[in-house]
C-alpha cells in the first residue's frame, strides 16, 4: 500500500491532482488508515501511469474516463478505444494545423518589423489589428 505521497513521487503526479482525479472519479476512493491517511494499492499507480500518459498525448478527461472504462473490460472490442484514439489523432492535427498558422503569422510579423521604435512596429501593430494578419489563427491557443 501506498500513500498519497509516495503514490505521486512514483507516478510523477502532484498530490492536488490525485486528490482531484479521486474528486472526478477517475480513481477510486482510497482506503484509509486508522489514523485517516490515504492508502493506494499498486492497481491505483498503474491507472494513474494511464492517467498521466493519455493526459500527456492530449486526451481530454471525459476520453480518459471512457478509456479507463473500457480498460476495466479486457475481453471486448477494442473497437472504441480505437474510435476515441482516432478522435484525439484529428484534434491533434487540427490543433498542429493551428499552431502552424501562427507560426507563419509570428515569423510574418518579426520579418516585417522594421526593430524601430514602438511606434512604428509591426509586432504591436498586427497585434492590434486582426485584420492585419495573413492568416487565421483564432483558436491556436486553445489547446
Amino acid at each position: 500500500m501506498l500513500t498519497i505521497g509516495k503514490l505521486g513521487n512514483a507516478a510523477g503526479v502532484k498530490v492536488p491532482t490525485i486528490r482531484y482525479y479521486e474528486q472526478i472519479g477517475l480513481l477510486p476512493e482510497p482506503v484509509r488508515s486508522t489514523g485517516n491517511q490515504r492508502l493506494y494499492p499498486r492497481a491505483a499507480l498503474d491507472r494513474l501511469a494511464f492517467v498521466r500518459h493519455a493526459r500527456e498525448l492530449g486526451f481530454p478527461l471525459d476520453a480518459i474516463r471512457d478509456l479507463l472504462s473500457l480498460s476495466d473490460r479486457p475481453d471486448q472490442s477494442c473497437a472504441a478505444a480505437d474510435a476515441i484514439a482516432k478522435s484525439q489523432l484529428v484534434a491533434t492535427r487540427a490543433r498542429i494545423t493551428r499552431l502552424r498558422a501562427l507560426e507563419a503569422e509570428l515569423e510574418r510579423m518579426l520579418e516585417q518589423c522594421a526593430c524601430g521604435t514602438i511606434s512604428d512596429c509591426r509586432v504591436i501593430e498586427v497585434l492590434g489589428d486582426h485584420a492585419l494578419c495573413a492568416h487565421e489563427h483564432r483558436e491556436a491557443y486553445i489547446l
